[in-house]
C-alpha cells in the first residue's frame, strides 16, 4: 500500500489538475451548456492559475481547510521550482500547484466527500 505522504507533491498536482479541470467541465455540462467554445470560456474562470491561486486563497483566509490539508498545500507550495508559465508569476503559480495538489491529494485518499465539498465551495463563489 502506498503512502499519499510520502507522494512527491508535484505528482500529486499532476493528478489534481487533471480532476479539478474534469469537475469543472462536468459542472458547466449538467448546467446545460452544451457549447464547447461557451464550455471552454465559462471552464477558464475557474482552470487558470490565477483563479486557482485565488480560491485557495480564499479558502485559507476563510479557515476552510484543515490542518492535514494546509499541510500538503504547503508542501506543494514551498516545492523548490523555478519553472512556471509565461501567464503568471511564480507565487501565484505555486498556490494554484498547492490547490491541486489538495485536490489530487484528497482523490488518492478516496475522501470524495470532502473533495465534493472543497469543489463546490469554489463554484459557489
Amino acid at each position: 500500500m502506498m503512502d499519499i505522504n510520502t507522494i512527491n507533491v508535484l505528482v500529486l498536482a499532476y493528478l489534481g489538475d487533471t480532476i479539478y479541470e474534469d469537475y469543472i467541465r462536468k459542472y458547466f455540462i449538467c448546467r446545460g451548456i452544451n457549447h464547447v467554445n461557451e464550455l471552454q470560456k465559462q471552464a477558464l474562470l475557474y482552470v487558470s492559475a490565477k483563479n486557482q491561486a485565488k480560491y485557495l486563497t480564499k479558502m485559507m483566509d476563510n479557515n476552510y481547510l484543515t490542518e492535514e490539508e494546509l499541510l500538503i498545500v504547503k508542501r506543494a507550495r514551498n516545492y523548490k521550482t523555478n519553472s512556471h508559465p509565461k501567464n503568471c508569476d511564480i507565487i501565484t503559480y505555486k498556490y494554484a500547484t498547492g490547490l491541486e495538489a489538495l485536490i489530487g491529494y484528497l482523490e488518492l485518499q478516496g475522501n470524495k466527500k470532502r473533495l465534493d465539498e472543497i469543489m463546490n465551495y469554489i463554484l459557489e463563489d
